[in-house]
């Protein structure tokens, strides 16, 4: 990954992505190319992992097994508009652009085909992004028949974190004017999660 030096993430911003991965692609090559698939996360620091799961139905699950993965997980991304830069009144030179946060993850990927361990991830997952809600939703809502019928129609996925490039691309390069600019104008698209990682990153 391409990362100059003003748009490298701390340490700190990568494992704050990583807390909040929400569905990121999952990139196999076997002998008959690239497969991909996307798919939901959540990270294990402790054990420096991502866990998922892929429906049944999909068979990428039976060939990625032992293989090394490619997963590509995205924060905000966003248009950013020239309009917005208060250096266009100055003297014109400026183009459009898009800023956008990722973190590529790699590691060998382990298949889990036990209803029990995919279990233990579905919970993890839900808890992570019902956390909050007015009236969050548990797994132990769903009638025990349903549940388990549900789990059989899932395998459990997980990729071991050897490596992590990541990049945070949010208009660090720009002056401290086209910034307020370049915030305000997503704030008035309505993109807040945009304007606030902007805000957020600003130098």
């Amino acid at each position: 990954m391409y990362v100059p030096t003003h748009f490298a993430p701390t340490d700190d911003d990568v494992r704050e992505l990583l807390r909040h991965p929400g569905a990121a692609d999952l990139v196999t090559a076997g002998p008959d190319g690239p497969e991909a698939t996307m798919l939901p996360f959540v990270h294990d620091p402790d054990r420096g992992v991502l866990l998922g799961h892929f429906a049944r139905n999909n068979d990428h699950w039976t060939r990625a097994d032992g293989l090394p993965a490619l997963v590509i997980v995205r924060g905000p991304d966003s248009y950013v508009s020239p309009s917005w830069y208060a250096s266009k009144a100055e003297h014109g030179r400026v183009v459009p652009t898009w800023n956008y946060v990722t973190a590529h993850v790699r590691g060998p990927v382990t298949v889990h085909d036990d209803v029990d361990w995919v279990e233990q991830v579905v919970r993890r997952l839900t808890d992570l992004h019902e956390t909050g809600r007015p009236a969050p939703w548990s797994v132990d809502d769903a009638p025990e028949k349903f549940l388990r019928g549900q789990l059989r129609a899932i395998v459990g996925v997980e990729v071991r974190i050897d490596r992590i490039d990541a990049k945070f691309k949010l208009s660090q390069n720009r002056p401290a004017a086209d910034v307020d600019g370049v915030i305000t104008g997503l704030e008035s698209v309505g993109d807040t999660a945009g304007a606030r990682a902007v805000a957020a990153h600003r130098p």
